[in-house]
């Protein structure tokens, strides 16, 4: 794709389905006792990968319509189940299957064999699980039982598949944090009934024999608006508006350093409950107000999706932002810390790439350039905003991997007339 600098941004952004939530309100319906209704799914390929991997252990996904197989319903695949490009597909999965009682193999193209699932094989196999690979095998022996485990690095996802396999372990599961990650599993299964208890970084389950299924109209994805966000808060001459957007304060964090470092313009209306998830509209526009920042620790945790765009935005701002404590962007779809780093570069950047992320000093003025997203959609995208940011037409390669997480991107950008 061709991407130029819009001479305006006003109008209204249309948001996938938030991917996190889609993936979680597929696998748990799955396993409960009746029928759910689940609207405005993502439409992105991995959301697809999950529903696929259900449809083959036996689960009806039809439309928005899920039907639920109860705790022990689930049946053998008779192929490895393609993850496609998913690691939330895989290492949740890969907790649920864990517990069944037939061995089941998880397979992911290039990118995703190539991500480390040693962090949810470890304490799977703590548990009495099988769980070897790669390919990653799990199941067939279901007696498992409860641990207290403390993850080693910040993940929902491992702490999802874990609380998965909770569900079916004899006596309690208790997983202890070192920062808070995004909490829409323990939502979702209170909501359904699990006998689950949260702290600030302590999460309990114990046994179930049953959930309850639950609809849930998907808000929209605020990982997606994050491109758009940075672009409002930069482009000058921005103001959109979001409808229906997921705010669960797990996910916000980008909003909030926007708001303290670019003077991002929020304006929240309607706040209403999506289910158990609380979303709203924004309405966002640009400020005056331009400093660097710093992320690093918990904050990096909570940013994790949005950094390779944030990197984006440090280098308009005066003066060196620092974002530390990201070292797991090593091991995303990409080396996201070596991909933006040589992308911005390429486009006249001063960034220095750091082994947990960047050290960058600004502003500097962006000039077109051919950039290479290596296949990855949040890079993609991020590269987008920053060719929306830069002089003259930048060429992304690669363009094609946003539609992993929002196939409607540039469509999107080109009735913005942002595409070249």
């Amino acid at each position: 794709m061709k991407v130029r600098r819009p001479r305006q941004l006003q109008g209204e952004v249309a948001l996938p389905g938030d991917k996190s939530i889609s993936h979680r309100a597929l696998i748990l319906n799955a396993i409960a006792d009746g029928t759910a209704r689940v609207a405005n799914l993502s439409p992105g390929a991995d959301v697809a990968s999950t529903a696929n991997c259900l449809r083959a252990l036996g689960v009806e996904i039809e439309g928005e319509e899920v039907r639920g197989v109860g705790m022990h319903g689930l049946r053998p695949a008779g192929a490895p189940l393609d993850c496609g490009n998913s690691g939330t597909t895989m290492r949740l999965l890969a907790g649920l299957l864990a517990a069944q009682p037939f061995e089941s193999e998880l397979a992911g193209d290039a990118s995703l064999s190539a991500r480390p699932m040693d962090r949810v094989a470890v304490p799977l196999r703590r548990m009495g699980a099988v769980a070897d690979g790669p390919p990653l095998r799990v199941g067939g022996r279901p007696a498992l039982r409860g641990i207290a485990y403390q993850l080693p690095v910040a993940s929902a996802q491992v702490k999802s598949a874990l609380l998965l396999a909770g569900l079916y372990a004899q006596g309690q599961t208790a997983i202890t944090e070192l920062v808070p990650t995004r909490n829409h599993t323990e939502l979702m299964l209170a909501a359904m009934g699990a006998p689950i208890s949260t702290g600030v970084l302590a999460i309990t389950i114990d046994r179930t024999e049953r959930l309850r299924p639950i609809d849930i109209d998907v808000p929209g994805d605020v990982s997606a608006a994050s491109f758009w966000l940075v672009l409002a808060a930069l482009h000058g001459d921005a103001a959109l508006t979001f409808r229906d957007v997921g705010v669960n304060p797990s996910r916000t964090a980008l909003v909030r350093l926007l708001q303290s470092a670019l003077d991002l313009q929020v304006a929240v209306r309607n706040r209403r409950l999506a289910g158990p998830e609380p979303a709203a509209d924004l309405e966002v526009s640009s400020g005056a107000a331009l400093k660097p920042f710093r992320v690093a620790g918990a904050e990096a945790a909570e940013l994790i999706d949005e950094l390779p765009v944030l990197a984006v935005a440090a280098t308009q701002l005066p003066g060196r932002s620092e974002i530390r404590g990201a070292g797991e962007l090593r091991v995303k779809e990409s080396d996201r810390i070596a991909a933006v780093t040589a992308g911005l570069r390429a486009m006249g950047a001063e960034v220095q790439e750091l082994e947990d992320g960047w050290r960058i000093t600004g502003p500097r003025p962006l000039a077109a350039a051919s950039v290479d997203s290596v296949g990855d959609h949040r890079i993609a995208m991020a590269f987008a905003v920053a060719g929306m940011l830069a002089d003259g037409v930048t060429e992304i390669a690669g363009a094609d991997s946003a539609a992993i997480s929002d196939p409607g991107f540039w469509d999107q950008l080109k009735r913005f007339g942002a595409l070249a």
